[in-house]
C-alpha cells in the first residue's frame, strides 16, 4: 500500500491505517527511536506512541508526500523528550556532542526564539541543504536527524570514519558560513 493510500485511510478515520502504517515503517521508526534512545523497549513505545500521534494530527495535516519524514519527526521529539524525561540528556554523550557540534553553526536557541521565527531558521538551513549533493546532505541528515554514529554513516556509504567526519565538518563550517550570510549571527 502506498503512503497516499495509508493517509487518505487515516483521513477517513480509518483504524486499519494504523496496521498499515506499522507494516511499513515499523522497523524504521523503532531504528529512529534506538538511535536516540539506546533503548529498544523506549523504541517500541515511541513506536506505537508515534501511531497514535499520526492518528491525532492526520488530520489537519496530509502528509502525502513525505509520511516517512513525518512520522519521523513524530518519532524523533518523542525519543528526545524520552531521553529529557529520564534526565539523560546531559549524560548521553551522543546528543552532548551532537549538541556541541551543531553549537559551532546554528544560533542560540534562546536568541533564535527571541530574534527570529525558528520556522525561517528550518527554511534557511534546508536551502542551505538543498545546495549540497545528495550524498554529503544525506551523511548530514543520518548524523544530525536520525543520531547514526559516524561509524555506521561510513559503513552505510562505504567511506572511512575519517572521511564521513571530514564531511561533516566542511557541512557544518559552510552552514555557519551560510547562515552569517543569511544574517544570523553564530
Amino acid at each position: 500500500m502506498n503512503d497516499e493510500q495509508i493517509v487518505k485511510m487515516y483521513l477517513q478515520r480509518d483504524e486499519a491505517a494504523i496496521g498499515h502504517t506499522r507494516d511499513k515503517y515499523g522497523t524504521r521508526i523503532r531504528a529512529v527511536s534506538r538511535g536516540i534512545t539506546n533503548d529498544q523497549c523506549a523504541a517500541e513505545e515511541v513506536e506505537n506512541d508515534t501511531y497514535l500521534k499520526a492518528w491525532e494530527s492526520i488530520p489537519p495535516n496530509e502528509p502525502y508526500n513525505s509520511f516517512f519524514a513525518y512520522l519521523a519527526k513524530i518519532a524523533r521529539n518523542l525519543s528526545i523528550s524520552i531521553v529529557r524525561s529520564k534526565k539523560a540528556l546531559k549524560r548521553n554523550a551522543v546528543i552532548v556532542e551532537l549538541s556541541e557540534e551543531m553549537e559551532q553553526c546554528i544560533p542560540d536557541k534562546a536568541r533564535t526564539e527571541e530574534d527570529f521565527d525558528s520556522k525561517l531558521l528550518s527554511a534557511k538551513i534546508s536551502a542551505f541543504l538543498d545546495t549540497k549533493p545528495a550524498r554529503n546532505r544525506d551523511i548530514f541528515m543520518r548524523r544530525y536527524w536520525f543520531f547514526d554514529s559516524v561509524e555506521s554513516i561510513a559503513e552505510r556509504f562505504d567511506m572511512s570514519v575519517n572521511n564521513v567526519n571530514v564531511v561533516l565538518h566542511r557541512m557544518r563550517n559552510e552552514l555557519r558560513k551560510y547562515l552569517e550570510k543569511e544574517g544570523y549571527s553564530i
